[in-house]
């Protein structure tokens, strides 16, 4: 059950699965780590994590440079090879969400993936770019869960179609507005010249406080669903918490066919938090929120490699792009489309117990549809 499923409206016009994957040629991959129950034993367990794969012009021309930029909105969170974007305004290899402690070992997989897949690329120098939240709610954040395999398992899993949302991948042991939160994903159809273009967007959902939550307009602070606190499951409560508040980040890919300039993928990734904006937080000082955007229609022009006359020979490169007086379209299907997959990660999603008996409640369905409805 996505958002829609519950009848809440949105507007713009979908591609045909409403997700990312939309956008021809990308791929998403994820590995998903789910295991025991109980109280917490460092490097043990619970283990509620993940590692999400995001491959924007496939596997084989993964190190063909495309223009992307990053838009951080507030920066207590970490995306690594952020630097070298905002340098040459271009992105290349996987892009990979985890949690906030798993950075390292996942930046290592995508090394090691890419020495096996892409030498030559590995030979010159490389910058993965890794994301992440923090699961330390639910999940054994501490623990060396996530290895380097994972990473290349996700990458290689990477397919389209659709995208598991909720509580898979780098997104398991996420929350959003105090509910379960983790993937969401939704996209958009932005006509131009003939061409019918995708926006899509994938966001790993960890934040917001409850009583911000709106949908549709409609506030959602308040809505009946138990205190975790008082469950009465687990014996050790003087280890237990509620779900933490307005803390915990949001990572959004925003993904596009159009061909754009790196400066108009700024643009668009600038308009991430208006959608969110849409769901009712204000931006939490604990709350990292990091937005990366690209274009796949122009794959190589925007790549770097160190200047060996014999390989590489010395000429001009051009790239193609929509007039910045017809980007308000795009900004539009970036708006619309972030809301829709933040919601979509609170819908599709299950109520999950982690460490120490901490609950996370899923979003309670038929109260949220009595409300939209009246």
């Amino acid at each position: 059950m996505r958002a829609r499923d519950l009848g809440i409206p949105f507007d713009g016009t979908t591609g045909r699965l409403n997700a990312i994957t939309d956008v021809p040629g990308l791929a998403v991959g994820m590995v998903t780590l789910n295991s025991g129950e109980g109280e917490l034993v460092t490097d043990q367990g619970p283990i509620r994590t993940g590692v999400t794969a995001i491959l924007p012009v496939g596997s084989t021309r993964a190190y063909e440079a495309i223009p992307a930029a990053i838009y951080s909105l507030n920066g207590n969170g970490e995306m690594t090879g952020s630097h070298w974007i905002k340098e040459t305004g271009g992105l290349s290899g996987p892009v990979m969400i985890t949690n906030t402690h798993a950075v390292g070992t996942i930046h290592r997989g995508v090394i090691e993936w890419t020495k096996k897949y892409h030498p030559a690329a590995a030979n010159e120098w490389l910058l993965p770019v890794v994301a992440e939240t923090w699961d330390g709610y639910l999940n054994d954040i501490n623990g060396p869960h996530v290895k380097t395999e994972h990473a290349v398992a996700a990458i290689e899993a990477a397919a389209s179609g659709e995208v598991s949302e909720g509580s898979y991948g780098g997104g398991t042991g996420m929350n959003c507005y105090g509910f379960k939160g983790g993937n969401g994903t939704a996209s958009r159809i932005v006509p131009f010249g003939g061409t019918d273009y995708i926006v899509g967007v994938f966001l790993q959902a960890n934040f917001g406080d409850r009583k911000e939550l709106r949908i549709a307009g409609v506030p959602m602070g308040d809505l009946d669903v138990p205190n975790p606190m008082d469950d009465d499951t687990w014996v050790d409560r003087d280890r237990k918490r509620a779900v933490p508040g307005g803390a915990g980040s949001v990572i959004a890919v925003v993904a596009t066919n159009a061909p754009l300039l790196p400066a108009q993928c700024e643009a668009l990734a600038r308009r991430v938090p208006l959608g969110l904006a849409r769901t009712g937080t204000a931006g939490g000082h604990f709350s990292g929120d990091i937005f990366l955007a690209f274009s796949t229609a122009q794959p190589g022009p925007l790549s770097s490699g160190f200047p060996i006359e014999s390989r590489n020979v010395a000429k001009l490169r051009s790239l193609e792009f929509i007039p910045w007086n017809y980007m308000d379209a795009f900004y539009t299907a970036v708006v619309q489309a972030v809301e829709e997959a933040v919601l979509n990660a609170l819908v599709n999603n299950e109520t999950m117990v982690g460490r120490d008996g901490n609950i996370s409640y899923a979003l309670p369905h038929e109260q949220v549809m009595a409300r939209i409805n009246r």
